[in-house]
């Protein structure tokens, strides 16, 4: 070893000592055990009997002991599942809903989902959605499980363009509303949230694939596993490979899948035709086009098994996917609903801001940062948002702030001149005019800037809202100029009528 000297010397010590002290442990249980023996020799058989027996039982609980507490632990899957899923519940979302009413967003979109899952309830059919991207044939599945349905089917990617809905008669003599969704991988992606949330609504999703899949495909997939509801991944048009090459995908898909519960794997081909080289008699060859029966004995087989099944599970998984899509929804009306006040009260200290540049006597640089509007803007943007924000935080932001602002004062009262021009009488003949609408384009970026931070973080970044209010200082600031110009203009009308 390549160890110092006096390095090797310590550890040479430290073996022996352990040698001294392992042969020191050996020879007391060694005289221990020969005088506990001498002893039993002398005693009555049952008592060194008993003694042995005792010995045994002793050490067997020791050793079960060491193996319960020494063993590698195993991962509960029903806690792991727990951990990435948890689905809210109907009271939940009750008293979510009853909240974002209070804050004022409009939970009319959330009450026509949970009415739409209760008339659900109320029929009692199972719903199944097919899922997908375009041109995987999903329309055809439908169209070969149900042969008398009309279905518009092309050969063009996105022939389906709305939510069809068909009932189809089971074997075992169960009624199943089925979806045909449009295809997810749209040129504008604009229908795969609707699929996606009807997938959500369904008892059972049926994945279609025509082969191995892309990692668009993947993601919807896994988003879809994660619901925990039954799922069958269809591989469709099979006619198309050869057995090897469909063994191959199969091993492939099902590795997708793996062991998730509720999670299937079939092969079907829903085709009607198929092409065929036939040998003449004169020893030619002849191209000819043959009907042949879809095949998606599979496909039936696995849905009568889920239907077979418990059907209260089905509603369980079904209602708790839904609970998802609700909580989702329910989410995106309070961000909408909190997101028009911000802007409300942003304009409003924007306003604010013009009135107290005209209202002082010498409008200083420093009226952003000692003035009481900044700080009481912060404070309303943050209680919207139940976000808590301290008074160092809040000083942090508004002295950023203000550093950026000078660095870019000369715009902002060019901008501001060049809005008041529009008013003939007005131009820029009081430097308060000026400064009211630089301060009324500062506090309308800060506040756009703090809502932004508050809406995407939930908390106060001074440093990353101060840097997005420098890169919103140029956005749209002739149009903000010009609306707060009309402001001074209106003001300074009112004021000269008054004089």
């Amino acid at each position: 070893m390549n160890l110092p000297r006096s390095v090797r010397v310590l550890i040479a010590m430290a073996v022996l000592v352990l040698s001294l002290a392992a042969l020191l442990l050996v020879l007391t249980i060694s005289e221990a055990t020969l005088n506990i023996q001498a002893h039993l020799e002398r005693a009555p058989s049952w008592l060194r009997y008993g003694w042995w027996v005792l010995i045994t039982v002793a050490g067997m609980l020791t050793g079960w002991l060491l193996w319960r507490i020494l063993r590698p632990g195993r991962p509960n899957a029903d806690v792991n599942q727990t951990e990435k899923f948890t689905a809210p519940t109907a009271g939940q979302i009750d008293s979510a809903m009853a909240a974002a009413e209070e804050l004022g967003a409009d939970t009319g979109r959330v009450r026509r989902e949970l009415a739409e899952l209760q008339r659900r309830r109320d029929a009692g059919e199972i719903h199944v959605v097919l899922f997908g991207e375009i041109s995987t044939g999903k329309s055809a599945l439908v169209k070969a499980l149900l042969p008398d349905a009309e279905i518009r089917s092309d050969v063009r990617g996105g022939t389906t363009r709305q939510l069809t809905r068909y009932r189809w008669h089971s074997s075992g003599g169960d009624t199943l509303s089925i979806t045909d969704m449009p295809g997810t991988g749209e040129a504008n992606g604009a229908l795969d949230q609707v699929a996606i949330d009807e997938a959500k609504r369904a008892h059972i999703v049926i994945y279609v694939t025509d082969g191995d899949i892309n990692r668009a495909q993947h993601a919807a997939l896994q988003e879809l596993i994660e619901l925990q509801k039954p799922l069958i991944l269809a591989l469709n048009k099979t006619d198309r490979y050869n057995q090897l090459e469909t063994e191959q995908l199969s091993a492939r898909l099902s590795q997708l899948i793996g062991d998730h519960a509720h999670t299937e794997l079939v092969r079907v081909s829903a085709a009607t035709s198929q092409q065929v080289i036939r040998q003449m008699p004169d020893g030619t060859e002849q191209a000819e086009t043959r009907t042949v029966a879809p095949q998606v004995q599979a496909l039936a087989k696995a849905l009568q098994r889920l239907v077979d099944g418990d059907q209260q599970i089905l509603d369980r998984l079904r209602d708790s996917a839904t609970f998802v899509l609700a909580s989702q929804q329910l989410d995106t009306a309070l961000a909408d609903s909190r997101k028009e006040r911000a802007e409300k009260l942003v304009d409003s200290y924007a306003v604010k801001a013009v009135f107290g540049a005209l209202a002082a006597i010498t409008p200083g640089s420093d009226l952003l940062i000692q003035g009481w509007l900044g700080t009481q803007l912060v404070r309303e943007l943050a209680a919207l948002y139940d976000v808590k924000v301290g008074k160092v935080d809040t000083e942090l932001l508004l002295k950023l702030v203000q550093k950026h602002v000078g660095r870019a004062h000369t715009l902002i009262l060019a901008v501001a001149g060049n809005a008041l021009k529009a008013f003939p009488g007005i131009g820029t003949l009081a430097g308060g005019a000026l400064h009211a609408v630089a301060y009324g384009i500062i506090f309308r970026t800060m506040g756009r800037a703090l809502t932004t931070t508050l809406a995407t973080r939930g908390e106060l970044h001074p440093r990353q809202t101060a840097k997005l209010f420098e890169e919103k200082l140029g956005e749209n600031m002739e149009t903000s100029a010009r609306s707060l110009a009309r402001v001074v203009v209106e003001q300074t009308r009112a004021d000269g009528d008054k004089d």
